[in-house]
This record gives C-alpha cells, structure tokens and sequence, in this order.
C-alpha cells in the first residue's frame, strides 16, 4: 500500500506565521486560493504536550478544508513525516510588500 504524502504548509495570517502538516493540497476552484485539507497533528499520548500545537489543533478543529490565499503561502514542503504544528510572530523584514489595488482603512 501506498502511503499518502504528507506537506508542510508555511503561511502567514494577522502578523503570524502558521506552520501546519496536511495529507492533501489542491489548486482551488476559487481563482487565488489553495485548498488543504486533512490536517495532521501529534499524538495525544504524548506526555509532553506543546501549547502551541495545542492552539492550533483548537483551532483547526473540525474544519474540514481550509482556503489559504496563494499571497499568504509563504513555502508548501513534501515531507517524509510530520512534525509539530507552530505558530510564532511575524518578525517583519527590510522589503516592503508590493502594493495592491485593492481597499485600505478609510478609503
């Protein structure tokens, strides 16, 4: 039998960086996003337990598939096996992003 593959996806959101294992990943119908779906976290019989993995599999319980917007990807990796889940802050850089048309505060 074939195992599936299993994906790290980096991706950042509301000045965080997500970093998540899944069993699948798609092209989205809906133009700019990528599909993931299957998430994969550690197991509970762990003795000890990381809050972070722990906020994030709360997080992304229950959902089924999640639309990620392709600006938001930072890396999608395929990896032998999974690791843990993390969140951390986004530290910011020396490039300022492109700017898009779309709508800002008060405009």
């Amino acid at each position: 039998m074939i195992a599936k593959p299993t994906y790290k996806v980096i991706f950042h959101n509301q000045g965080q960086i997500f970093e998540v294992f899944a069993r699948a990943i798609y092209q989205s119908e809906m133009y700019g996003f990528i599909e993931v779906e299957e998430f994969v976290f550690g197991e509970r019989s762990q003795v000890v337990v990381d809050p972070g993995e722990e906020k994030l599999k709360n997080e992304f319980a229950g959902v089924k598939r999640s639309y990620i917007p392709m600006h938001a990807i930072v890396r999608i990796d395929e990896v032998e096996k999974e690791g843990a889940a993390k969140v951390s802050e986004f530290k910011g850089d020396k490039v300022t992003p492109f700017p898009y048309g779309g709508m800002g505060p008060g405009d």
